[in-house]
């Protein structure tokens, strides 16, 4: 039986941690809107990763505008996958939001999110990954989960925490 959460919720992590995925799941479950946050980046942006040209916070900075619009919506609550990976994203993304959003961070071993980054099809290369590690500020308001956990198991913890 799907349910309506009342909030937004975005999955964060590095590329290939299973954000989508999960996300996904939610919105499905919760009966919410997916956003998928690599569809708001500019086509500028995306060249660069493509390219193996990580991003910067300049290059993000529209981007993350442009997210915390969405999120902003009255209209809708959402779940939207983003990597999010600094405070400073976290807290673009969040402001002149009541109330905030609730905050999945999935982490897990880079071998792991290597080999899954190497089987899809994505912009995003595996030689980027080591940028988006060492960006990675690991947040504190988060429900951390592992990314080596099945979608179930993900979507079953997230479900027994919000309701």
């Amino acid at each position: 039986m799907k349910q309506s959460y009342p909030a937004n919720i975005v999955v964060m992590g590095v590329s290939g941690s299973g954000k989508s995925t999960l996300a996904k799941a939610l919105a499905d479950n919760l009966d919410l809107t997916f956003i998928e946050g690599d569809d708001y980046h500019s086509e500028a942006n995306v060249n660069k990763m493509r390219k193996g040209i990580p991003l910067n916070d300049i290059d993000r900075q529209p981007w993350l505008e442009s997210l915390n619009k969405v999120l902003k919506d009255p209209k809708q609550f959402v779940v939207l996958a983003c990597s999010a990976l600094k405070q400073s994203y976290r807290d673009i993304l969040s402001r002149g939001m009541e109330p905030p959003p609730y905050w999945v961070y999935l982490e897990g071993e880079a071998a792991l999110i290597e080999k899954r980054m190497a089987e899809r099809h994505h912009f995003m290369p595996v030689d980027l990954l080591q940028s988006q590690l060492a960006a990675l500020e690991k947040p504190s308001e988060a429900l951390v989960l592992s990314c080596a956990l099945s979608t179930q198991q993900q979507l079953d913890l997230v479900i027994s925490r919000i309701r």
